[in-house]
């Protein structure tokens, strides 16, 4: 045992006087993470259903950051931990006790950039994109396992322009044959991202993104010749194309962003068709951002603004409408920034719906110790939601009544307006390094929204003015073991 402590002891020392080594010639950096969240749901992501029960859980993502730099390039390995507390047993006596689904560790990033010349590097492997507001490429902080690409980066930057150019290519496994990738949420990506600071208050960017995912198909040829119909997959693209403008001017900033999407849908799981056979399902979508803050004293931040996302009309039957997809998608975008903080919209669900116009305004408070935060956003529907509950309605009382049900409108349309959410925010140092945040969220849901969303009473009809309750509470320790500055 003491021959072992010895051992160690010795490995720690030589350890530790090889990293400060290091800083006589590259950069050594390792930090870490530990962030447990409290969450309280009663009507997040979904509008509340009176026979079901809350929710109520702590999760926690732990990382663990190593960080190298030379003259000649620049290595990062992330590693975390991400787990519900109480989702795993404090101790196993079999496999049967784990929960596969209650905990994980994963390599979060790993990637490397060659530093090529002043201007130019290369960086390659699993890491993190994010480009402007985080609308159409970001970290998605806010979740514990946040996001990370296997791709590769062409980068230019000088003090005034940046350029990124981007490839990634997915697959399931290193198969001998197929190349189908059904496990990510894309098959290939290809982009560029530009940004030039104009003057010290504007600068500009300019995105465009081509987008491959695989579309389900059948050789229908096999009919032809006596074989049987197999499914296959073809890679169909859409591509995103857009700008944002930022202007600063003392105590105003202004930002507006404007995204229009083309190409063809791809679906895994859907094979688009009518009576005349197959088609290719195109795109045609926008999104449009327009915000403003302004910092009213030196303490107080007031902004508002307006975000327009296309969507598809639920009453709109027509052909030529109904083989086009008018629905915007951000994509790779942290979404829990945007539209409210209680998700009801394009986290993980709204895709390929009604769409969404949203106002909204905010008042922040930022004090030496302590911030406060009051964001209110109106929802309306983009498009028409088809109101089933009132067709339903006149259907049957055409039936009573001996009236064609010809003579029913059964395209008619709900009110657009889908609710208004409050949300209510706030953080400090709770010791030297340790921040808490926290916040209560409420969401005032209308008809239309429970009937879009599919919670309805006994006869149907969406339920309306539940008052919607998120709440939530995270503490974020992030420490600095070693910095890599360099020694004086």
């Amino acid at each position: 045992m003491k021959k072992l402590k010895t051992t160690t002891l010795a490995v720690a020392l030589i350890f530790c006087f090889q990293l400060s080594t290091f800083n006589l010639f590259a950069q050594f950096t390792l930090d870490g993470e530990i962030r447990p969240r409290f969450e309280y749901r009663n009507g997040f992501k979904n509008v509340l259903d009176s026979t079901q029960d809350h929710a109520a859980f702590v999760d926690q993502r732990t990382r663990l950051n190593f960080g190298y730099k030379t003259e000649g390039y620049i290595f990062k390995i992330s590693v975390q931990d991400i787990r519900v507390w109480g989702s795993q047993p404090q101790t196993v006596g079999t496999a049967s006790q784990q929960n596969d689904n209650g905990a994980y560790i994963a390599v979060h990033e790993a990637w490397a950039e060659a530093l090529l010349n002043k201007k130019w590097s290369l960086k390659f492997g699993r890491q993190e994109i994010v480009y402007d507001d985080h609308r159409i490429f970001g970290d998605l902080g806010w979740a514990q396992q946040s996001r990370a690409h296997d791709a590769a980066l062409l980068k230019f930057k000088t003090e005034k322009t940046k350029i990124d150019f981007g490839v990634a290519y997915n697959q399931d496994r290193a198969a001998l044959t197929s190349t189908v990738a059904q496990f990510g949420s894309y098959k290939a990506m290809q982009f560029m991202w530009l940004n030039h600071q104009f003057s010290e208050n504007f600068n500009a960017s300019l995105l465009f993104l081509n987008l491959g995912k695989e579309q389900l198909d059948y050789d229908s040829s096999g009919v032809i010749t006596g074989g049987t119909v197999e499914a296959y997959y073809k890679d169909n693209y859409s591509q995103t194309t857009g700008t944002r403008l930022v202007y600063n001017k003392n105590k105003l900033q202004l930002a507006g962003a404007f995204y229009y999407q083309t190409g063809v849908e791809g679906n895994r799981n859907v094979v688009f068709s009518d009576v005349d056979g197959e088609y290719n399902k195109e795109i045609q979508a926008m999104n449009l951002r327009l915000e403003a803050a302004y910092k009213i004293t030196e303490k107080i931040t007031f902004n508002l603004g307006f975000e327009h996302l296309s969507g598809q009309s639920q009453t709109d039957t027509s052909f030529a409408y109904r083989t086009v997809s008018h629905s915007f998608n951000p994509h790779f975008g942290t979404n829990h920034k945007f539209n409210g903080t209680m998700d009801y919209f394009y986290v993980g669900n709204h895709i390929g719906s009604v769409g969404l116009n949203d106002v909204f305004l905010g008042l922040k408070y930022k004090h030496e110790k302590f911030w406060l935060g009051a964001d209110v956003h109106y929802f309306l529907a983009a498009e028409e939601v088809i109101d089933g509950y009132k067709v339903q309605l006149d259907n049957n009382a055409a039936i009573q009544a001996g009236t064609p049900l010809s003579e029913v409108n059964q395209l008619q349309a709900m009110d657009s307006y889908l609710g208004t959410e409050i949300d209510l925010t706030f953080g400090f140092q709770l010791a030297k390094g340790v921040d808490v945040k926290g916040g209560y969220s409420v969401l005032m849901n209308t008809e239309t929204l429970s009937y879009l969303k599919g919670v309805t009473d006994g006869v149907g009809r969406g339920v309306e003015k539940n008052s919607n309750g998120w709440g939530w509470l995270m503490l974020t320790i992030k420490p600095k073991f070693l910095t890599g500055e360099e020694k004086k």
